[in-house]
């Protein structure tokens, strides 16, 4: 994993582990991601990296939805994602 993948995982966990701590039962997570190739079919291993780190906090992926857009720094995909507590 990256360095920036690794915050990106370590907060993601952070913030699952805090909801299941404050007793919620539904966690919506917004992750995102730079996109270096909009035409290439491929893995999302930065993505991968932090959804398993939510999950590895005691959630289930349930629902997802994405989006592409574009900002001043190159195009960004964004997967919100909503879990629910196992």
């Amino acid at each position: 994993m990256g360095f920036i993948n690794q915050a990106k995982g370590s907060e993601a966990g952070k913030r699952a582990r805090e909801a299941r701590e404050a007793g919620n039962g539904v966690l919506i997570y917004k992750f995102i991601e730079a996109v270096t190739n909009s035409k290439v079919t491929a893995p999302m291993t930065g993505m991968a990296e932090q959804i398993q780190a939510v999950e590895a906090e005691g959630w289930r992926l349930d629902q997802m939805a994405a989006a592409e857009g574009k900002a001043l720094t190159g195009e960004r995909v964004s997967l919100v994602c909503l879990f629910r507590r196992t």
